[in-house]
């Protein structure tokens, strides 16, 4: 169930490599990367073409392994560029198949070497990607672990990209080395067939690195996701709503969790900057809305604080006219946290009251529960066996000082 993976000491790995990565720059970027390092400009469209095939459609990591790039392009890309995907620190695999991995990226800048969590939930017919923006969150809603952990720095584009493609080579998502080269690599029937930006951290805090890595993930040539496989969960960040319709044009979901302002303002303390007649109004003229593009409207059941009947009602007066589906989501407790799930037959009766009035209401299966799937579990957990090793190493080296 949980598998640790065999890692060096940290301090080994907190070196950043010296090569710059191709992995999470635009075409554009690309380009002006080849242009750097002294490719001819009538030459930077087919190399760029044939670079974002080969790390997207195909998932090489290495160079020498892009076989219709001439022998002398491929030394001079490698000894300039990078393809390495994050390092996994651990990887937790559920009874259900859900699967957890902690990543570790290397430091930038003078900071330090950085850890999120990761999640892929096989369901049938379709395996979604649970992906992260940032390192911790500043949002603090009271039943999310990850609120418990300090912001330390945005996820860059290469970073959130690197996530998707580390799951695809988990999961043995990417052709195998015998498809020729220049064949059609299906978009249809991939593990990995939908991406929800619902991991650590509040995606519209992290706007153009998180634009950037959507608009790879959705690329045709490329991960080839369809933009209605892609949703980004925003807990509210209003202003941002707008552009995220227009320049992403992905899928749309809000962490609701309440019906009232004084409750919302405990649960998702962002709710006091932007009110949810202010968020809503955002939704209704999310740009794209229709029938066929509806907004998920996501909905933590908890005992007692926001699950009664009256609750139900409101929540369909409050989404009127709005084309809309709730995800009813039992809530996935944590250590140390206050909240409770709520009972099934609460459960059922909300959302039996939800869809009387027309909504979807679907109940989110609960999954990865014996691996603590909430996100920002096993981040933790990870810390606190360093911080451990930590106080042992410094005991023991005041033993030796004592000796």
């Amino acid at each position: 169930m949980t598998a640790p993976l065999a890692t060096a000491p940290a301090a080994a790995r907190s070196t950043v490599s010296e090569k710059p990565s191709l992995i999470g720059l635009s075409r554009e970027g690309i380009g002006a990367e080849l242009e750097r390092i002294g490719v001819e400009r009538k030459q930077i469209r087919m190399r760029t073409a044939q670079l974002w095939n080969w790390m997207y459609a195909r998932g090489v990591t290495d160079f020498a392994d892009m076989l219709n790039v001439s022998k002398d392009m491929r030394s001079t890309l490698e000894s300039a560029f990078t393809l390495k995907r994050p390092e996994i620190v651990a990887e937790q695999v559920s009874e259900d198949g859900t699967r957890k991995w902690l990543m570790r990226f290397p430091a930038r800048g003078a900071g330090r070497p950085v850890e999120i969590e990761t999640v892929y939930i096989p369901e049938i017919g379709r395996g979604t990607l649970c992906v992260s923006s940032q390192v911790g969150c500043t949002l603090t809603c009271s039943f999310c672990h990850t609120g418990t952990q300090k912001l330390v720095r945005n996820l860059t584009a290469e970073e959130i990209v690197g996530q998707i493609l580390v799951a695809r080579d988990r999961l043995g998502d990417f052709p195998d080395a015998t498809t020729p080269v220049g064949a059609a690599v299906p978009s249809e029937g991939r593990l990995v067939s939908n991406i929800v930006m619902m991991g650590m951290g509040e995606p519209l805090y992290n706007f153009d690195n998180v634009k950037e890595a959507l608009l790879i993930a959705s690329d045709g040539e490329g991960l080839s996701l369809s933009k209605r496989r892609i949703t980004l969960s925003t807990s509210g960040v209003v202003p941002m709503i707008p552009r995220a319709g227009e320049e992403i044009g992905s899928m749309l979901a809000i962490s609701l969790h309440a019906v009232r302002d004084d409750l919302r303002d405990l649960l998702v303390p962002l709710n006091k900057k932007y009110p949810i007649k202010e968020l809503l109004d955002a939704c209704r003229n999310y740009p794209g809305l229709s029938n066929a593009r509806r907004i998920t409207f996501e909905y933590v059941m908890l005992k007692d604080v926001n699950d009664s009947p009256a609750d139900a009602r409101e929540l369909v007066r409050l989404l009127k006219g709005i084309p809309a589906k709730i995800n009813l989501i039992p809530f996935n407790p944590w250590p140390g946290v206050n909240y409770q799930c709520s009972d099934w037959e609460t459960i059922e009766t909300f959302s039996d009251i939800v869809n009387r009035a027309g909504y979807a209401s679907p109940i989110r299966t609960p999954r990865g529960r014996d691996i603590l799937a909430a996100c920002g579990q096993l981040k933790s957990e990870s810390e606190r066996m360093r911080a451990r090793e930590r106080l042992a190493l410094e005991a023991m080296m005041a033993g030796d000082a004592d000796e």
